[in-house]
């Protein structure tokens, strides 16, 4: 499954970058892949070369066509290497560490999907077989990530994609992982054929999902299935009520109450951007967190020393209000902001 990785050499990312006289940029200090040897070797290599994190992205927005939303979701990806590469490099950011991997092949499966109309029956059940197949791809590259002794920061595609990284942190560490969730969607429902809104609940029933706590659970925007199937599993949740609007506990407790209740299982860190108000994402809100909110939660979850991945999705520049260009550069900044706040809470710890 090693084909179904695109790997980026210099003219991939070539479009991407900027210069400026006296100053390094960030793409100037992170490391490419050695594309001459076989991969699984390469990034072994590159572990023992003293990198520590690995970048990849994901453009697709299948999974959340799947589950009967809106596209966008491939684009986030690309927004997001046009700002975080053209950041100055300086003593705050270790990128000398990060190595810039390339993206899970998409093409072929985004290609078929959009022949696909989500509000036909016949075509939805196809849209949930096509996210079922991404599902593989991005469990196979993700153990060959994992085995290499690397961390993953995987960026774009729907929250569907949280499947394919658990099940292959659990394989790699022969047990079940523990995952804290900042987001106003649990995404445990129903196993009714795969998409984003139900990546945790086939996690746990492959027995893969340890513990789960949701930070900023919407009260209003899951309904009382999804809320009972927690309780069933005995998973929790704070509420985005709780913790803005009655103001009942702060998100700091909040975050570390959840990290504290964890045993020592691998702990994996994911954030969906529909959690931020006002971003350009596959289910737009105007009622949640702010980007420092986010930056915070991405801060206390990695500071945690069994935290093993980072993943960011959902961000979809084309649902900005003022069109796909304004769309490319908020998601840009956001998501960038978030790897920052991951990468420097890592090298703190």
């Amino acid at each position: 499954m090693a084909h179904y990785l695109n790997v980026y050499d210099e003219s991939a990312v070539k479009s991407f970058c900027t210069s400026r006289a006296n100053e390094t940029k960030v793409w100037q200090s992170m490391s490419l892949l050695d594309t001459d040897v076989n991969i699984q070797q390469a990034l072994s290599d590159a572990a023992q070369f003293g990198m520590r994190y690995v970048l990849l992205g994901i453009c697709e927005d299948i999974g959340p066509k799947a589950n009967l939303g809106a596209g966008g979701a491939e684009q986030a990806w690309p927004a997001f290497l046009q700002r975080f590469l053209n950041q100055p490099y300086n003593q705050f950011i270790a990128t000398q560490k990060v190595l810039l991997l390339g993206e899970v092949h998409t093409a072929d499966l985004m290609a078929q999907s959009a022949l696909l109309d989500n509000q036909n029956p016949a075509h939805l059940t196809q849209l949930r077989e096509l996210c079922e197949q991404l599902d593989q791809r991005v469990e196979a590259i993700l153990s060959l990530i994992f085995k290499a002794g690397l961390e993953p920061i995987v960026i774009g595609g729907g929250h569907n994609n949280c499947l394919g990284i658990i099940k292959a942190l659990a394989k790699y560490k022969n047990t079940a992982i523990n995952a804290i969730n900042f987001d106003p969607h649990a995404d445990f429902r129903e196993c009714e054929g795969r998409h984003s809104g139900n990546g945790f609940s086939y996690a746990y029933s492959a027995q893969c999902l340890k513990s789960y706590h949701v930070i900023g659970l919407h009260e209003l925007k899951n309904n009382q299935a999804i809320i009972d199937a927690l309780a069933a599993a005995n998973f929790t949740f704070n509420s985005y009520q709780s913790i803005a609007v009655k103001r009942e506990i702060n998100l700091t407790q909040a975050v570390s109450n959840a990290l504290e209740s964890f045993d020592a299982a691998p702990l994996g860190v994911e954030v969906d951007l529909d959690s931020i108000a006002f971003m350009p994402v596959s289910a737009y809100t105007c009622s949640g967190f702010s980007v420092s909110d986010a930056e915070h939660f991405v801060h206390l979850a990695a500071s945690n020393r069994h935290s093993h991945y980072l993943h960011l999705c959902e961000a979809a520049p084309i649902q900005h209000p003022s069109g796909i260009e304004a769309g490319k550069v908020h998601c840009g900044q956001v998501i960038s902001a978030l790897v920052n706040s991951y990468l420097q809470a890592k090298e703190c710890a």
